[in-house]
């Protein structure tokens, strides 16, 4: 779809009639005038004036538009994270009479409203398009992203309520959102709901996809063991309608192996190697982590080795995935192995990938080693995040090199405004404790400050402060008025 408005003499209000042609407009003004207002609008550091203002400009000046554009900047705007101004592009369309808007578009629409502005404006757009004659059409099968994001909040009221509403609507004739309320209840551990899911589709005459097996299986394994699940799988192989794929029988595997039955799971993943996908990685992962969990090194060696005949690059995730699988089955060797491989080739240290084998070092208590891999790690221009901070900073208390341990934990301090971790209160007192041993009340008192300027401090904590301030005959108060802001009593 094109949109292109013309000026005209001043007819309306706006002095503007706009018009919809099928026709692109093959002037060079156009096209440059077109590219100028896309540059400006995918600017890296944000639009000089918003979107809407830049894109009517083009639209008054009797620029054309064509719609498939429109959805491409969109696209590269989630895909830089600007939220903000993909939803203000996509208000502008739906603003636009000339422009009908698919599924797709209002689906992308409530995913924005969700991302910038929260669940209670989606309600409320959701709402808009049901009193609405010309988006109902669309609403019916735009309601996923108010769904799933239910499910991601464990949102379990709410999700019960928004279904029967769904229902009352007449909304419910795909497996998709029956199968977003059975996510909802695994992750809130109401599997016994999962099982009346499926009987309220089987009722309704909704059909089961893969994905509803899976899930049925998972919750079954849960509920009745693997019997039942055995049942479902026979339901599924038996299901015309369903294709029987590696995902499945990896489920049916990872139930196998919860259950104990080590030599049905790696007879089903045998199977499941079979049906793998050669152009897609996702399956050749998957395997990976359940042989780990059998302590299978050869099948993990094995899909690794078969995942790098597919084409494209190997991702971080890929690299991060073989490497926890081989530190899990204690197979460091071939996990160095693996490691220098992806070191050798790649553009950017992403130091999730070092932290693996980092963290791997420690609890075998090479920290040797570990020093050695975070200096390399440095050297090679990686940027340690509190992860590697953390590990650090268990490997050095664990070999009393305190010294080391309280620099790392200040390093990890500096990363907390971007982050929601926080250290462990053991290793906060580990540190406390030897300051306290070591009679250093400056570092002790700069180091509470710290904890309670992060909002981390604890009575524990406090004590040992007074105490050392006791001991050293120094004045208390400043210590209390930090305990009263962060309401903590000395009678707890």
């Amino acid at each position: 779809m094109l949109i292109r408005c013309v000026a005209k003499t001043r007819l309306t209000t706006t002095g503007v009639a706009r018009l919809v042609s099928s026709l692109a407009d093959g002037s060079d003004t156009s096209s440059v005038a077109h590219r100028n207002s896309l540059k400006e609008i995918l600017r890296k550091n944000g639009p000089r004036r918003s979107v809407t203002s830049l894109l009517q400009e083009r639209i008054d000046s009797g620029h054309a538009v064509a719609l498939s554009e429109l959805r491409l900047i969109s696209k590269r705007l989630i895909r830089s994270n600007r939220y903000d101004l993909a939803l203000q592009m996509m208000e502008w369309m739906e603003n636009q009479k000339e422009i009908q808007l698919s599924v797709y578009d209002i689906s992308l629409r409530l995913e924005l409203i969700i991302k910038t502005h929260g669940l209670k404006q989606a309600e409320e757009y959701f709402e808009k398009l049901l009193n609405s004659s010309v988006l109902l059409r669309v609403a019916k099968s735009a309601f996923l992203p108010l769904l799933r994001a239910y499910v991601k909040k464990k949102m379990v009221k709410e999700g019960e309520v928004f279904m029967e509403k769904l229902n009352g609507l007449g909304f419910l004739v795909t497996p998709h959102p029956f199968n977003e309320m059975m996510k909802l209840y695994e992750a809130s551990g109401q599997y016994e709901k999962v099982v009346m899911v499926v009987s309220m589709m089987k009722v309704n005459k909704i059909p089961r996809n893969v994905l509803s097996y899976n899930l049925w299986m998972n919750a079954c394994c849960e509920v009745s063991g693997v019997a039942a699940v055995e049942t479902v799988y026979r339901e599924m192989v038996g299901d015309k309608s369903v294709e029987v794929g590696w995902s499945s029988l990896c489920t049916l595997a990872n139930v196998y192996i919860k259950g104990g039955f080590y030599e049905k799971a790696k007879l089903v993943l045998e199977n499941a190697e079979k049906l793998l996908n050669k152009s897609n990685r996702l399956g050749y992962f998957f395997l990976v982590t359940l042989y780990a969990s059998l302590g299978n090194k050869e099948g993990v060696v094995r899909l690794w080795e078969a995942s790098k005949l597919v084409c494209g690059r190997i991702s971080y995730a890929n690299y991060i995935c073989v490497l926890s699988s081989l530190v899990k089955i204690g197979d460091l060797e071939d996990a160095e192995r693996v490691f220098s491989e992806w070191e050798a080739q790649c553009f950017n240290y992403d130091v999730r990938i070092s932290n693996v084998l980092l963290g791997a070092y420690v609890r075998n208590g090479e920290i040797r080693k570990a020093e050695s891999l975070h200096a390399r790690v440095l050297e090679r221009g990686g940027n340690p995040n509190y992860k590697t901070w953390e590990i650090l900073m268990e490997g050095w208390v664990k070999c009393q090199s305190m010294e080391k341990a309280i620099v790392a934990m200040h390093r990890a301090f500096e990363l907390m405004k971007g982050c929601h971790w926080r250290p462990s209160q053991k290793i906060v007192m580990v540190i406390a404790e030897y300051f306290e041993k070591e009679e250093k009340i400056e570092e002790a008192t700069a180091y509470v400050r710290d904890l309670h300027r992060l909002g981390l401090a604890s009575l524990p904590l406090y004590r040992l402060l007074l105490r050392m301030h006791e001991h050293a005959q120094r004045p208390t108060s400043d210590i209390y008025e930090m305990m009263k802001l962060d309401k903590i009593r000395i009678d707890e």
